[in-house]
């Protein structure tokens, strides 16, 4: 699928976006990007700051980017998760698609929040919150829950890049959400939220990406200037 602009938040390597064929900006506070990250993209802006600082400086609002599709895999504590999908909401289309990784665990230890104990293998930290603060803060946006390995994909459509439900509930929610384990809220309580989708099924079937994707031929390939 190709698209107008894409976001990606927490992107070290330059794996993911390396493949996207649009204009595309990139957001980590420290990139180790060793391969052609540019391919056939129209335009690249790799901006090296933590995602908070990034919003915080305007660039989308004053280049006029709105966001078809954007990928979160960036500070996985449920509080920055939660910030980088309100703001990416407030600078998509209507239309638009954020996907979020990680938000389903496998363990209770992959879910620790202490940075200084982080364990071996996958960490999701608490990110698996996002799900249910989404669910009853804007049951207005449609979740889908993909069964990717190893820890999941929520793709989330039907934004409202003007909704401030969200903003107005920050400080509550966190305050409400940041001592809870999953532990405590249980793990049948929790993906009793959702049904798995498959991944391949979803990509080839779903309508979600439609109303943003472009037609693969109005795309440009760059070429040489001169021979």
């Amino acid at each position: 699928m190709l698209f107008d602009w894409y976001l990606e938040i927490g992107c070290r390597s330059g794996k993911v976006f390396a493949s996207v064929r649009g204009k595309t900006v990139a957001v980590d506070p420290f990139f180790r990007i060793t391969q052609d990250v540019i391919g056939q993209k129209p335009a690249l802006y790799i901006m090296q700051k933590t995602s908070d600082d990034f919003f915080e400086s305007n660039f989308l609002k004053r280049c006029g980017i709105e966001l078809s599709v954007t990928f979160i895999d960036g500070m996985h504590l449920f509080e920055y998760l939660l910030r980088d999908f309100m703001n990416a909401e407030r600078h998509s289309k209507r239309d638009g698609v954020i996907v979020m990784h990680d938000c389903c665990p496998f363990s209770f230890e992959m879910c620790t929040r202490d940075l200084n104990n982080i364990p071996k293998g996958a960490w999701t930290g608490d990110v698996w919150k996002l799900i249910p603060i989404l669910k009853a803060a804007r049951p207005d946006l449609q979740i889908d829950v993909l069964n990717c390995k190893p820890t999941g994909l929520v793709v989330v459509s039907n934004l409202d890049p003007a909704s401030e439900v969200l903003f107005q509930k920050y400080e509550d929610t966190v305050d409400k959400w940041r001592d809870v384990a999953l532990e405590d809220f249980g793990l049948n309580a929790f993906y009793k939220l959702f049904e798995f989708q498959d991944g391949a099924t979803f990509q080839t079937e779903t309508s979600v990406f439609d109303a943003v994707s472009l037609d693969p031929a109005s795309h440009e390939v760059p070429g040489y200037a001169t021979p």
